[in-house]
């Protein structure tokens, strides 16, 4: 459907290869021929846009099509120079792609195919605006495929205005994890958090590499510290840490050299992370679509995983719900430690 130039709405569990979905007719419809960009990839974050990028330039190494990422962050004179070759494929956040074109180092007046990954995200990030400018930027002839792990209808409201009689296409009901992950709750006091983390991470046979989701970005500083005062190699990310850092730390989690590390919703949404064991939601998710994203960070592509989720006094509301929807799945754990 993607390859006979169709706009397609693409909703799926997860960790189900949306990339290789997209990423491969991009490369077999890429005119090398033409120096110009033909395909743009928008993407919510930093992190994202570096691994989409990898994603698509592994797929066309021996096509001889060149791939950039531009996203914020990243000094723009390295990004000018690299825009300055033959480029036919760019991935960016709307936010650095917008000071390109208003700069005219980029010109996505003759692309052919956009493509919007993690929209939902997108939207929930603020970048609607963004995309309304790009979008009308681009020529209306463009293919556009749209990639969403939910359809709240703001989704459904950018997909109208946006694609041509699109193919909607949907793997898996709306918020559905992945069969491969186990998941467990562990009722926690929430004064009592960081040591049932801590007692958890006391099995590096069982839990070899765990992705921790903190709701703010203070609460990934001080869980950060806290782990490595008990002598875990522990690291975080967030938006207000440097590219150069955030880099640092995703290269090392992302090749094995790092155990543990922790993240805010944004900077981890979409990361593709190898061998990934557990998935511990130290603070409870805000919504069902949320837990459903966090989770699906490991078990991707058919490998096992095991996601725990600490509940505290106020977040039994928000356990009911998202019981209601995975029933049976969802199952109590114990877990015995001493705060002291």
């Amino acid at each position: 459907m993607v390859r006979a130039g169709r706009d397609v709405v693409g909703q799926a569990q997860t960790g189900t290869g949306k990339t290789a979905a997209f990423g491969i007719p991009l490369v077999e419809t890429i005119d090398r021929s033409t120096p110009e960009l033909q395909a743009l990839v928008l993407v919510p974050t930093r992190e994202l846009a570096v691994q989409v990028t990898r994603e698509i330039s592994r797929l066309g190494q021996f096509c001889g099509i060149r791939v950039v990422a531009i996203y914020g962050g990243q000094a723009i004179t390295h990004q000018l120079a690299a825009l300055r070759r033959d480029v036919h494929i760019v991935v960016a956040t709307p936010g650095r792609l917008m000071d390109h074109m208003q700069r005219g180092t980029v010109n996505i007046g003759h692309i052919q195919s956009v493509v919007l990954d993690e929209a939902d995200q997108m939207l929930d990030i603020g970048f609607a605006k963004n995309i309304d400018y790009i979008l009308r930027h681009t020529p209306l002839s463009r293919q556009t495929l749209l990639f969403s792990a939910t359809m709240p209808g703001a989704i459904n409201r950018l997909a109208r205005r946006y694609l041509n009689d699109p193919a909607w296409i949907r793997i898996g009901g709306d918020a559905e994890p992945v069969e491969q992950v186990k998941q467990y709750y562990y009722e926690v006091a929430e004064l009592d958090r960081p040591y049932a983390l801590d007692e958890l991470l006391r099995q590096p046979e069982v839990i070899t590499r765990a992705l921790v989701f903190s709701r703010t970005k203070v609460g990934v500083d001080k869980l950060v510290d806290f782990l490595q005062s008990r002598d875990y190699d522990a690291q975080g990310i967030h938006g207000d840490m440097t590219q150069a850092h955030r880099d640092w730390v995703m290269s090392r989690f992302c090749s094995g050299g790092l155990r543990v590390l922790v993240a805010t919703n944004v900077a981890a949404r979409g990361l593709d992370i190898p061998d990934l064991s557990h998935v511990i939601n130290y603070d409870m998710p805000g919504n069902l679509e949320e837990y459903v994203n966090r989770i699906g960070r490991t078990a991707r592509m058919g490998r096992p995983g095991t996601a725990i989720t600490f509940v505290s006094e106020w977040d039994f509301a928000a356990l009911d719900v998202i019981q209601d929807h995975v029933g049976g799945d969802l199952k109590l754990g114990k877990l015995a430690f001493s705060p002291n």
